[in-house]
């Protein structure tokens, strides 16, 4: 009895029909955890990326504006849809649009718009207020600048056990062209 054991012992240890089996069960795993972490990283940098781009877009489109209405300046925020895609704004982002001016006074907001379904408030303030500006950032007297600040709430598709639900931020400063645009014209 103890020869026929060890003869299959023998022959269990030269056999290695079943090391590919094992290899695959402890290496895909891992290689799944690296494909999806990868994913999930790439999405978070292509969130950030497009919210740069929608602010400074958005300020720039206003502040290429020699005049502004109310419904001119809704469109122009419309136009981050497009800039956030395959991301929807609407549903997870909002665009929040300051104009800021000094004229002699202290900076103030001239008016401000949003759009968006998503959270966020002005980490400049709110209309008609004093602005909180980023350290080493004024607004000089007889200056008017417009301000976009773009909220996106990134929720993570895959392995939200490791990557947590957060809102991205990022905003933009640009200085009007051709006017200032403390107003909205009628």
């Amino acid at each position: 009895m103890i020869g026929f054991l060890a003869g299959h012992l023998r022959r269990l240890r030269r056999d290695a029909r079943g090391s590919l089996l094992l290899e695959m069960a402890l290496a895909v795993p891992v290689l799944a955890a690296l494909l999806f972490s990868g994913i999930e990283v790439t999405r978070y940098v292509l969130v950030n990326q497009k919210i740069e781009r929608t602010s400074a877009t958005m300020s720039d489109l206003v502040a290429q504006a020699r005049k502004l209405t109310e419904a001119q300046v809704l469109s122009l925020i419309g136009a981050a849809n497009h800039v956030m895609e395959p991301f929807d704004i609407n549903a997870n982002g909002l665009v929040v649009v300051s104009s800021i001016s000094n004229y002699g006074n202290g900076a103030i907001i001239d008016w401000q718009r949003t759009a968006g379904g998503g959270t966020g408030v002005s980490k400049f303030g709110a209309e008609g207020s004093n602005p909180s500006m980023p350290a080493g950032f004024q607004v000089r007297e007889g200056e008017n600048v417009i301000v976009t600040e773009v909220f996106y709430d990134y929720e993570p598709l895959i392995v939200k056990s490791v990557f947590e639900a957060r809102t991205c931020y990022n905003f933009a400063v640009f200085r009007p062209r051709y006017t200032s645009l403390e107003e909205l014209a009628i």
